[in-house]
């Protein structure tokens, strides 16, 4: 097994939110000169929503990219297109530490592939919890840290997270790679982004509002009562609101006639996807960002833009505690007192996200973690036995499902009595 696999490391992307956050990983990979490759899954599939992010970004074209993937609309023929591919690329390359980063079906099929051939498997990302199981990527999410060896959670929350669920690899806080890329796009952006001035818009006059989750989108009452509720905001407030939409988004309003609704708007504009270069232009020069993507609300929280996250729960439950975000949902009220509330902060909250450098802390570890016995690996797994040792010890079947009943009993009636307390 682990004596056939070489000391080298895959990289899976596959989505937008991957590829950024992957590529201060990539970029340490490439300069502490690492033996790797890039897998690309193909997930996101439009020049807007993949290419450009590696021409923005800098980075070489990945090795393998898979295609197609993007034509299965359901879940479970994504993840298994996905997963049949990567197991074929990973047998002909036989690397021996495979890296994933959240919760998209790209992570979830890379981990699958990776755990099912031996190999190791590292999540960047690790420990974020919205703790509202109606979510598809809190179940991609609580999978992959099961698979998961190397577990790397951005900051002490996300490694409690990790601790409560008893997961059996090891953890390191090390912070979030987005910190690393937003400094280096941060920069980069404002020498080379136009798209202020080919909009006609100044610093801090107008609001940025972002929607592509399946939670919103999948359901007209939703759909409809997110947009009631920014036409609202811009009435009131007077902000232009810039909608620069994701494909699955437009072709949903669409459908349900709000396209032309919003395209009529006077105070509205809304747009294709943009390349990540503009979209930070646009996102760093906000008064305030609308949003549902973990991705953006992380990115406004580390450059200080009021965000306002059209969902019941979030991930990035540090956002909400420095006061960088806010949670409404899809109530047109919600989201104008979110928005009043949010225009009355202040913008100097304490980033919860970690230092520069993520990327090449994560990398050492991984290059270190190349040469760690395999046994090792797995005895950090069978350690968990230890938490029903003494049960196994009694040697009886009826003895331990005794044990087990008192212990729930006796728990049962704590509970009570803290009830009555």
């Amino acid at each position: 097994m682990d004596e056939e696999l070489q000391d080298k490391i895959c990289v899976v992307i596959g989505t937008r939110p991957g590829i950024i956050k992957q590529a201060p990983i990539i970029e340490a990979l490439k300069e502490l000169k690492a033996d790797f490759f890039v897998l690309h899954t193909g997930q996101h599939y439009s020049y807007n929503m993949d290419k450009v992010f590696f021409e923005d970004l800098g980075l070489p074209e990945p090795e393998y990219k898979i295609p197609d993937t993007y034509k299965y609309k359901l879940h479970g023929e994504q993840t298994a297109k996905m997963l049949m591919e990567i197991e074929r690329i990973l047998i002909r390359e036989r690397p021996k530490i495979v890296v994933v980063t959240g919760d998209a079906n790209t992570n979830l099929a890379g981990a699958l592939a990776a755990k099912k051939l031996h190999m190791r498997v590292a999540h960047t990302e690790s420990g974020l919890r919205t703790f509202d199981w109606r979510v598809p990527e809190e179940h991609n999410r609580l999978i992959i840290e099961r698979l998961g060896d190397y577990l790397f959670a951005p900051n002490e929350l996300a490694r409690k997270n990790l601790e409560i669920d008893n997961v059996g690899g090891e953890i390191f806080v090390v912070g979030s790679t987005l910190v690393d890329a937003l400094e280096k796009v941060k920069n980069v952006a404002t020498r080379k982004s136009t798209i202020l001035e080919e909009l006609g818009l100044n610093r801090n006059e107008y609001f940025l509002m972002t929607m592509h989750r399946e939670e919103n989108l999948d359901y007209e009452r939703e759909i409809r009562s997110i947009i009631k509720g920014v036409l609202e905001v811009t009435r009131r407030f007077g902000f232009p609101i810039v909608f620069p939409a994701h494909p699955r988004t437009i072709k949903r309003l669409k459908e349900l006639g709000l396209y032309k609704v919003l395209d009529k708007h006077k105070n509205v504009l809304i747009m294709p996807a943009v390349g990540y270069m503009d979209f930070m232009a646009l996102l760093s020069n906000a008064r305030l960002v609308l949003t549902d993507s973990g991705g953006v609300q992380q990115e406004a929280c580390i450059l200080r833009v009021p965000c306002i996250t059209l969902l019941r729960a979030t991930e990035w439950v540090e956002t909400l505690l420095v006061g960088a975000n806010v949670l409404v949902g899809s109530d047109p009220m919600a989201i104008v007192k979110g928005v009043e509330l949010m225009l009355a902060s202040r913008r100097n909250w304490p980033n919860p996200f970690g230092e520069r450098g993520v990327g090449k802390r994560i990398v050492k570890i991984l290059l270190d973690r190349l040469h760690e016995p395999i046994e090792q690996v797995y005895e950090r797994y069978r350690a968990r036995r230890k938490k029903v040792e003494k049960y196994l010890s009694l040697g009886n079947w009826e003895k331990v499902l005794k044990a087990l009943r008192e212990e729930t009993s006796s728990k049962a009636s704590q509970a009570e009595m803290r009830c009555l307390e």
